[in-house]
């Protein structure tokens, strides 16, 4: 399949008008001419990532990430970034990447989230995309059968991938918890949204420490933190079968979803305390 037509699918199921203004998104390297033949999902562009599309022979690594975020005046192989560059057009491996314009699609980064975590139904947005409230940031659902927060913590850590971070919980261990709010990747900034939301929980990555402790003070959602890969884990296979599904042509690709770990925690101790 000419990896032209590939973007023009993946542009469709994740439109690039969709992402925020300060993101990179969209094809990164490659020729739009060439054959595609293998697709490989993941999460990061990392070196480790590249290795595993060499070896496995991909010919286009799709990721959640951004390689070049900021401007860039260099892409030299004297950097990471500039390696993994020339790596891959010496390889002929093309790079896509699908970031918020994939956290704001229905089904997104947050779906897959929720579902992973043991949300059934009812799933909305947190924050309603502005044209469109069946999309937007985040979602919000209810779990089958009522847990308390530690219940719903554990079984969120099983449902996720395991990392080093792991899962950590704030909030009466022994809270009833039903109404669940999700939103993979970094989301203390919808820590307002989800106190809005009703939730009995607010679970997402990267929560800080002044924010998590001044949220916690008030009545709101028990708060839940996961790695920020974890979290983001899951929409892979969904972004695998949303393409493979998209057209005849579309299925004839083989697809793989990488299962590197790319969180950047690698050791995790407790304290004597």
């Amino acid at each position: 399949m000419r990896l032209s037509r590939l973007i023009a699918v993946l542009d469709e199921l994740y439109p690039p008008s969709w992402a925020e203004p300060w993101d990179a998104v969209g094809l990164v390297c490659g020729d739009p001419d060439q054959e595609v033949g293998r697709v490989l999902f993941a999460v990061d562009p990392a070196a480790a990532v590249l290795d595993e599309a060499l070896e496995w022979r991909a010919d286009l690594v799709v990721t959640h990430h951004p390689l070049l975020l900021r401007g860039v005046h260099s892409v030299a192989a004297t950097t990471p970034k500039g390696r993994l560059v020339h790596q891959m057009i010496r390889n002929g491996v093309a790079l896509y990447t699908a970031h918020t314009n994939a956290d704001r699609a229905d089904p997104g980064v947050s779906d897959a989230l929720a579902r992973a975590v043991g949300l059934t139904g009812g799933l909305h947005p947190l924050v309603p995309a502005d044209d469109d409230p069946r999309r937007g940031l985040g979602r919000v659902g209810e779990l089958a059968e009522p847990a308390t927060l530690k219940e719903f913590a554990s079984r969120a850590a099983a449902g996720l991938p395991a990392t080093a971070w792991g899962v950590r919980a704030a909030g009466d261990p022994d809270r009833p918890v039903r109404t669940v709010a999700v939103c993979g990747g970094a989301g203390d900034s919808l820590l307002d949204a989800a106190r809005a939301s009703g939730a009995d929980v607010y679970l997402t990555a990267d929560l800080r420490h002044h924010p998590a402790s001044e949220f916690t003070e008030q009545d709101g959602p028990a708060l839940v933190d996961a790695a920020h890969w974890a979290t983001e884990w899951p929409w892979l296979a969904d972004a695998e079968r949303r393409l493979t599904g998209a057209s005849k042509e579309a299925g004839t690709l083989e697809t793989r979803v990488s299962t590197l770990v790319t969180d950047a925690w690698r050791l995790h101790f407790e304290g004597a305390l």
